[in-house]
């Protein structure tokens, strides 16, 4: 009876500690209002890293940071108007891209195409000055 007893523990504990070291599916993204619901968190991931290298940008830009621990950034929130600014910058490359380049990925307008790195896109190019004579 012992012995069962024992073999049986020994097994709760091996299939309870097996269980809790499989991976885990990282969360979904909750409040995605241009991206896919069913994106993956591995395709968001390159999003928001194309979004910060084509802005030079931190994501504290675009995400507000938690309530109750400002030190972490809220993905969810919708407390950051840059966010709302970004949704509609999507929509209209997205608009763009249908309408001009049938959606063909080479030739596209991206983040990138009139912000170069910059938080704001500039109105006008840099003039190089004249060399001097």
């Amino acid at each position: 009876m012992k012995r069962s007893f024992v073999l049986l523990m020994t097994l709760f504990i091996a299939v309870t500690l097996c269980s809790l070291s499989l991976p885990q599916d990282p969360p979904k993204a909750k409040n995605l209002k241009v991206l896919p619901k069913d994106i993956s968190h591995e395709e968001l991931d390159n999003v928001m890293k194309a979004f910060k290298n084509s802005l030079g940008v931190k994501c504290g830009f675009c995400h507000a940071p938690q309530k109750d621990n400002p030190q972490k950034l809220d993905f969810a929130s919708d407390d950051n108007e840059h966010k709302d600014v970004a949704r509609d910058m999507m929509r209209m490359t997205a608009k763009i891209n249908k309408k001009y380049f049938k959606g063909n990925q080479p030739m596209a307008v991206t983040c990138y195409t009139c912000h170069h790195g910059n938080e704001e896109p500039k109105s006008l190019p840099e003039v190089a000055e004249a060399p001097k004579q």
